[in-house]
């Protein structure tokens, strides 16, 4: 499919990439998407050169995105979104799996020892909450809306690997509340598999919707360890923080959803 939409099977890929997750460097989808290094190369320096993406150092890493200026850039999301919904299961989760490069045993304890003690040091932030803004940005073909939310955080229900949220608020016109919105989330720590698994509670506690599973993947970072996917949509995430607050990144992509939320904790 990609090589007959795009001619070259690596550009479809990069462009997936980079719509599925906005950034890249040529490393990380040769060992995301186990595929030859020095094609990839190639295939960003001319996108690069014909101005359909641009690149920056960060470091020593050269980091890639679309170029917002690229005058059909609405046109190639919106075509590359269809792509997308339209590939397999497996292959959807081949464009978000976190890399995860081979250690020595000792190098394997020790990141496992720093996992824990991240995830410890967030559980602790996550308890402290209290307060919750939100962004809803909805980025469809030709048309982005954004939509800001405010809302008090109580914590029903905790125990020692578990935190409820109830989250009750309001969606915000010109700054002042409109419409009233409510959610309720179950947070829960799993030392032993470094992991943190999130679940919508809509149909209650007993019958939870799962979200993400979450683990560390650099300092005060989590990322979604695969792509939970339900029906036909792809939800995606990832989590940073520090001493005063938490941010709450997700995606939503599916055939009718194209959707970035934000949630700020504090």
């Amino acid at each position: 499919m990609l090589k007959a939409l795009f001619g070259n099977q690596n550009v479809g890929r990069i462009f997936l990439f980079l719509f599925v997750n906005e950034r890249c460097y040529a490393s990380q989808i040769q060992s995301l998407l186990r595929i030859p290094l020095t094609p990839i190369q190639k295939a960003l320096i001319r996108l690069e050169k014909e101005g359909v993406i641009y690149s920056q150092l960060e470091g020593k890493t050269r980091i890639y995105q679309f170029n917002p200026s690229y005058p059909l850039r609405w046109e190639l999301e919106g075509l590359l979104k269809k792509t997308y919904t339209l590939l397999p299961s497996q292959e959807k989760k081949g464009y978000c799996f976190i890399h995860k490069p081979r250690l020595r045993v000792q190098e394997e304890r020790d990141s496992e020892r720093s996992q824990k003690n991240m995830l410890l040091q967030f559980w602790e932030q996550l308890g402290k909450v209290q307060h919750l803004t939100v962004s809803a940005k909805s980025k469809e073909v030709h048309e982005q809306s954004t939509k800001m939310g405010k809302a008090e955080v109580a914590i029903a229900a905790s125990s020692g690997c578990s935190l409820v949220f109830q989250e009750k608020g309001h969606w915000l016109l010109d700054e002042h509340p409109s419409s009233a919105f409510s959610n309720s989330f179950r947070w829960t720590l799993d030392l032993n598999s470094s992991l943190i698994t999130l679940e919508h509670l809509r149909y209650g506690p007993t019958h939870p919707v799962f979200l993400f599973h979450f683990t560390p993947f650099g300092p005060h970072m989590l990322e979604s360890v695969d792509a939970h996917l339900c029906n036909q949509d792809t939800y995606l995430g990832n989590i940073g923080w520090d001493r005063k607050r938490i941010e709450f990144r997700w995606r939503i992509i599916g055939p009718n959803k194209n959707t970035e939320l934000t949630y700020y904790y504090f």
